[in-house]
């Protein structure tokens, strides 16, 4: 399987995703739009939210024997879109650590993120039992263990960016018996 990203406008990724379903009933791709879960408390009253993990991009999968750029035009004729990254000349399946990041919200978190299961180790370090922050340990930037978030820095084709995912503490290791 090769997966391509493109940007779309921002916050409109899902009616982009409907919109070019509609449209161009010829493009049948898998379309991944990964969201994350996260509390977030105002007022007193704790609600949840489902913002995008890569805000303005979406991931397209294509077969191996597949060419995507046979259908480039429907997708750029689809009101929101911005481009195919690297870029609309060059129409490369992803690779490397973009690919890694990615694929590990498409295929292991799910289409929403949930929360993480960590404990805090003796040196107060966070340690990820499951969830979608297992096998990001290395990008965590800052932990706040009151609103139970962890800030995770995520590189996207040369754009640095960071996000927040939820997590639950189950306590030490040697207390979960």
């Amino acid at each position: 399987m090769n997966y391509y990203a493109i940007q779309v406008k921002t916050r409109s990724e899902e009616k982009y995703i409907k919109l070019l379903r509609a449209m161009h009933q010829e493009v049948t791709f898998p379309i991944y739009f990964p969201k994350r879960r996260i509390d977030i408390k105002r007022k007193g009253v704790i609600s949840q939210s489902t913002p995008a993990v890569f805000p303005g991009y979406i991931f397209v999968e294509v077969d191996e024997g597949e060419d995507i750029r046979r259908h480039q035009w429907a997708f750029r004729r689809t009101d929101g879109f911005f481009r195919f990254l690297k870029s609309n000349r060059d129409i490369s399946p992803m690779t490397g650590k973009d690919l890694e990041v990615a694929l590990h919200f498409i295929k292991n978190a799910g289409p929403v993120a949930g929360k993480s299961r960590v404990y805090f180790n003796e040196n107060s370090r966070i340690v990820v039992v499951e969830g979608p922050l297992m096998g990001l340990e290395g990008r965590i930037i800052k932990v706040d263990k009151r609103k139970r978030r962890a800030k995770i820095k995520l590189d996207l084709y040369n754009d640095s960016f960071s996000i927040d995912l939820g997590f639950e503490i189950i306590g030490a290791l040697e207390q979960r018996g």
